[in-house]
């Protein structure tokens, strides 16, 4: 969806459930780190303001986008979360490369969720220019960790409730 007219940091407090009991993992792209730090400060935040617990959030830093499926595999194995969330911006250059890169990340970090049972969210922007980014990176339009970290807090409770 489109951030044009949203704000990525709005929703209804009263609708996101309790994450005390869940374990989370985050894997950040240090590449564009002045938006991908702003993501991962807000999407900490978040989960910490609906009770997740410092040490149920393990932080994991890869240097780029690309990386990104490799550790929210390995940080599924290692950590057994119950939710990952994979951080990173990839800003449209003179070249197709954010086209393959995002294209090929963001199918594979479906294919990770389904294959793992698990929710990867896809907490990445895809913008044009930097101002953009820094628009959804606490800027005009909030913030998409916020909307990450949101998203892996019901998605965790779904799959929690739901499990046979």
């Amino acid at each position: 969806m489109s951030s044009t007219h949203k704000n990525l940091s709005a929703y209804m407090v009263s609708e996101v459930p309790d994450a005390r009991l869940f374990k989370f993992g985050i894997v950040v792209s240090d590449y564009n780190s002045e938006i991908t730090y702003a993501l991962l400060e807000a999407c900490v935040t978040t989960l910490q303001k609906h009770g997740a617990m410092t040490e149920a959030i393990a932080i994991w830093h890869v240097p780029g986008v690309f990386e990104l499926p490799l550790a929210a595999q390995t940080i599924c194995d290692a950590e057994n979360p119950d939710a990952v969330i994979c951080l990173g911006c990839v800003i449209t250059g003179e070249t197709k490369h954010d086209e393959y890169i995002n294209k090929s990340v963001a199918q594979a970090l479906m294919q990770l969720g389904l294959s793992y049972a698990t929710p990867i969210i896809f907490g990445v922007l895809t913008p044009q220019n930097i101002e953009q980014a820094q628009d959804r990176a606490g800027g005009k339009h909030g913030n998409k960790g916020v909307e990450a970290a949101i998203a892996a807090i019901r998605m965790a409770d779904l799959l929690i409730r739901n499990r046979v």
